[in-house]
């Protein structure tokens, strides 16, 4: 096996393992945030719920950050000699396996935990807005709600790479650090 062969199969095989990790909080959030869509509670109850609601997704997107940063650090200190550029692919290509891992899941629950999810949505929808829409409006409405597992993989598929992408972007600009300083103190850089 050739040495740079070596070197993908290692970047894959971490960032496996790492999106991994990255997925299953997201996917540990959506059915948190789905079990509390289950709570029938109104006046004080419900503004709990929303707060919560609220606290969870920061707690979700704290961890997402700080957990992407960790898993590029790690990489970049197990792996002598990497590049700032080595460690923005293995960023990326843990943002594209975590994603795949969420959206994956969210498509899962929506065909065969919960499949009449949209269609539920799709009618509260129709009858707040009953009005607005014409005949036609409300049969093209109706004519995507089968679709919306499918779009929802793809919307989820790219956000989720996508963010992913930026925090490898943002944080591969320091990792390794570039900083002439921080460098250890050893025979050469006496």
């Amino acid at each position: 096996m050739k040495d740079n062969e070596f070197v993908t199969k290692s970047l894959w095989n971490e960032a496996a393992r790492s999106g991994l990790v990255l997925g299953l909080v997201s996917i540990v959030y959506m059915v948190c945030t789905a079990l509390m869509g289950k709570i029938n509670a109104s006046g004080a109850g419900a503004a709990v719920v929303n707060v919560a609601g609220i606290l969870l997704w920061v707690a979700k997107l704290y961890a997402c950050i700080r957990l992407m940063k960790y898993f590029m650090q790690k990489y970049a200190d197990g792996n002598e000699g990497i590049t700032n550029h080595q460690s923005f692919r293995f960023g990326t290509a843990t943002a594209l396996l975590s994603a795949l891992l969420y959206a994956g899941f969210s498509l899962a629950w929506a065909l065969f935990i919960q499949p009449d999810m949209f269609a539920e949505s799709m009618d509260a929808a129709m009858q707040m807005y009953e009005g607005m829409f014409t005949e036609d409006q409300m049969e093209s409405l109706t004519e995507l709600a089968p679709r919306m597992p499918t779009i929802t993989f793809f919307i989820n598929l790219v956000w989720c790479w996508l963010f992913g992408t930026i925090l490898a972007t943002i944080f591969s600009r320091n990792i390794p650090s570039r900083n002439p300083f921080n460098q250890p103190a050893g025979p050469d850089n006496q």
